[in-house]
């Protein structure tokens, strides 16, 4: 039997689950692990600048191609705890990554080594397991039931610390006949199927929700083919956008309260029933007043974890599957209900969602300096074909993005749906490129995200990876600024200062020009809307040409209100700014405003 480090043991099984890059930090306690990194070879790795940002580096990694699990490696105490907020965004979004610590030696464990801290007791409310591995010859099956975990069933995040004498012990450990265990993924029945089909049948204005399971099953395809062959209109989550392309004829918006359109609420408003699939009735969907969102509807909900059923309210019948094993009965049985003439007609319900489409939609077409922010989207509509995939994570520039750009095919909107740490965009946007370098990448930051983690840009331009940054930037934190509005109140929210270094910004504070350059990016700052168009294209042509990302800082008017409801409530959203009253209002909708 051959004999090795457990490190290299380690290693040897990432490579054989699949693993060909990683993203981190070495340290002392990890420096045995990154030892054999190189000495074994076969997996590129990445170096952050900040722990936390090789987290989120594989958690972009992880979204953008479907079977990717991105590993994260740091050494112990501060380096794991470092990566805590990227564990909690994986776990909260269904999101499998590695997470890989180094930790003091066993002996040390109980005497306050060091750097030395649990944590595995840390770690294990947002993972679906942490170990601290005490003997080498366990390393091997640690691995190996972390690959198991991280696919089956629900995804998400594990980690596993390994203290450093851990690390260097060797081990009898035979690579060459090394088989990753089995994925367990629960199924539904033909009979499942075929009593959820029975709601739609008796249904006269159904919907399908479809959520982020369903690109995590990789079955937007059979999504589209299931609405098709029944022309039921599809609501797509916030992490379920691209299922089905925005300009799909069965394409209905999105709902909720802040990431929502206009026809998407008033289509789910008048719907009678809905079958949610991979989706788990996130409150931005549904928001709080639960009546007000599932009052006259029947519910059917299918997602891959049992316990998520029933969780934020009881649906009419409940299927706990994989969203691909409830789509290919789906599909089959309505294949057979068509052929048997059995299926109603939707067509006139589908008509009507998409006559809502053309003319309940909001304004973006706005001359005004500083521009405003929707101005700022309609310009990245005609800059970022239907081939981009956008990367962001929260605050109003992430919630007027979902308003107002369009997403047309699967893992084409990364986005950090349930946790929204800020910082995030950056590491998640090299995460994602490094994963799939051939599609055009665009960043959307507010100016607070894009300062929080500003220091990733620096890895992109170390290992040249391009993307286009758009940051638009209004000196202020403009979500809680919004909400602060509720309790009347303005405060801590303003970032404002005049910059002795760079008067000519006023006082818009930080030159992100200066520090983007600093970091060895190209920059771009635009203070009229007439010339963004021009920059993106200018951005575009920097990326190819330097192979670093190229930021396009568009200076906002200080307060603009984007659309969302006071009161948590979808039914009751407030539209602070001028709707669309002729097609020049909002020239790149998906669909030319009727009037």
């Amino acid at each position: 039997m051959p004999r090795m480090t457990a490190a290299a043991a380690a290693v040897e099984i990432l490579k054989r689950e699949g693993v060909a890059q990683a993203f981190g930090v070495p340290g002392a306690a990890i420096n045995p692990f990154y030892r054999e990194l190189k000495n074994v070879g076969g997996i590129k790795h990445t170096l952050a600048r900040h722990v936390e940002g090789a987290s989120h580096m594989a958690e972009g990694f992880t979204r953008a191609k479907a079977g990717n699990i991105g590993v994260c490696i740091g050494t112990s105490g501060p380096a794991g705890t470092d990566m805590i907020t990227g564990l909690y965004s994986a776990i909260a979004d269904s999101i499998p990554i590695l997470c890989i610590t180094g930790q003091a030696p066993v002996s040390k464990l109980h005497k306050e080594d060091f750097q030395a801290v649990d944590i595995a007791a840390i770690a294990g409310p947002v993972t679906k397991k942490a170990t601290t591995v005490l003997e080498a010859a366990q390393v091997p099956g640690v691995f190996q039931e972390a690959f198991h975990l991280m696919r089956s069933g629900r995804p998400g995040p594990v980690l596993i610390d390994l203290p450093i004498d851990v690390q260097l012990t060797e081990i009898e450990f035979d690579p060459e006949t090394y088989e990753p265990l089995p994925v367990y993924k629960p199924r539904a029945t033909r009979a499942q199927a075929e009593k959820a089909l029975a709601f739609l049948l008796q249904s006269e204005r159904p919907l399908i929700v479809a959520g982020g399971g369903i690109v995590n099953a990789d079955a937007c395809d059979l999504l589209v083919e299931f609405a098709e062959l029944t022309n039921v209109p599809v609501i797509s989550t916030l992490m379920g956008w691209g299922t089905i392309p925005d300009d799909h004829e069965l394409s209905a918006g999105m709902v909720g309260v802040q990431t929502s359109h206009r026809y998407g609420n008033e289509t789910f408003l008048a719907s009678d029933f809905v079958l949610g699939i991979g989706n788990r009735w996130a409150n931005r969907h549904t928001g709080y007043n639960l009546e007000a969102y599932t009052k006259g509807r029947t519910f059917v909900h299918v997602d891959i974890e049992p316990t998520q059923i029933g969780k934020i309210f009881a649906p009419d019948y409940g299927i706990a599957s994989d969203a691909k094993a409830a789509l290919e009965l789906f599909v089959e049985i309505a294949k057979e209900l068509k052929a048997a003439g059995r299926l109603p007609d939707f067509s006139a319900w589908a008509a009507s969602a998409q006559e809502r489409k053309a003319t309940l939609q909001r304004r973006t077409h706005f001359d005004d300096i500083p521009m405003k922010p929707q101005r700022v989207y309609e310009e990245m509509n005609k800059a970022f074909g239907p081939e981009t995939r956008y990367v962001t994570t929260i605050g109003l520039s992430q919630i007027a993005a979902a308003q107002f750009l369009h997403v047309y095919r699967p893992r084409h909107w990364i986005n950090c749906g349930q946790a929204g740490p800020l910082g995030w965009t950056i590491p998640a946007a090299i995460g994602a490129a490094t994963a799939d370098p051939e599609t055009p990448i665009v960043a959307l930051s507010g100016d607070y995200d894009f300062q929080f983690m500003i220091e990733e840009l620096a890895v992109a331009a170390q290992h040249k990876v391009p993307y286009v940054h758009v940051l638009v930037n209004n000196a202020y934190l403009g979500l809680i600024r919004q909400a602060q509005a509720g309790l009347d109140i303005n405060f801590q929210v303003n970032l404002e200062f005049e910059n002795i270094n760079t008067p000519e910004i006023g006082v818009y504070g930080v030159d992100h020009v200066k520090v983007a350059e600093g970091l060895g990016v190209k920059a771009i700052r635009v203070t009229d809307p007439n010339e963004l168009g021009a920059a993106f294209e200018q951005a575009k042509k920097l990326a190819v040409e330097h192979r670093v990302p190229v930021v396009v800082e568009a200076i906002l008017e200080r307060v603009t209100n984007i659309s969302m409801s006071k009161t948590v409530d979808m039914s009751n959203v407030t539209e602070f700014e001028e709707l669309a009253t002729e097609p020049g209002h909002a020239p790149t909708a998906v669909k030319a405003l009727k009037v």
